[in-house]
């Protein structure tokens, strides 16, 4: 889980939220990125209630291809799994994908955990744009909960029957944003999970390969 200093949730993420979630709130929601098949089966149980049973999206049309080549984020309290997201990567923005909560855990602003946790970790990436194609219905909601403008000159377009837009989501400049001169053991630890040793950082207590044959 992303962590600001001194802060029980990540700081730079609830700059682009338009009203944070209160502590409280936040207390009792964890949020960590996906990395092991069982948090990826919960993620994809989750999308089946939301997508495919409430509306209806086609399997095939749900899971298009991109869920290998994403990052996910899976929100719980407890061991229960309770919303999701997918964060996918380009040259000069990122892209917010697949938000959703299970119906009996809507209304707790867990929309908005998830958000500033996925633009924390953008912010992190050094990104200063995501962008998101939204159901045009839920517009409303999108803009009460994050700062963010409708692209230009876009129109709507659809999909698995609904209309979408387009959105642009300003991303704070982080003071700890990763580069080519971060710490080497950062840039290999866990996507997302930046401050917390890795386990290769554990391996370097063992003697190398070179140190063995010198020894030999």
């Amino acid at each position: 889980m992303i962590m600001a200093p001194s802060l029980a949730y990540p700081s730079i993420g609830l700059e682009a939220l338009r009203r944070a979630p209160s502590e409280d709130q936040f207390g009792s929601v964890q949020v960590r990125p996906v990395q092991s098949l069982d948090d990826l089966q919960r993620v994809f149980a989750i999308r089946a209630a939301v997508f495919m049973a409430e509306q209806s999206c086609p399997y095939d049309e749900e899971y298009d291809g991109n869920d290998l080549a994403a990052m996910h984020l899976i929100a719980t309290i407890g061991k229960e799994p309770l919303g999701t997201l997918r964060l996918r990567w380009f040259a000069s923005f990122g892209k917010i994908e697949r938000v959703c909560i299970l119906p009996s855990m809507r209304g707790r602003h867990i929309e908005r955990i998830l958000l500033a946790h996925a633009i924390e970790i953008a912010a992190r990436k050094g990104y200063t744009l995501m962008i998101g194609q939204i159901q045009a219905r839920l517009w409303p909601l999108w803009s009460r909960v994050l700062h963010c403008t409708l692209q230009e000159g876009r129109t709507r377009f659809s999909f698995s029957d609904y209309d979408y837009l387009e959105i642009d989501i300003p991303v704070p400049t982080h003071p700890d944003a990763l580069s080519p001169q971060s710490d080497p053991f950062i840039l290999i630890r866990p996507e997302g999970d930046w401050d917390r040793e890795g386990i290769l950082e554990k391996s370097a207590e063992r003697s190398t390969v070179e140190e063995r044959d010198e020894a030999a």
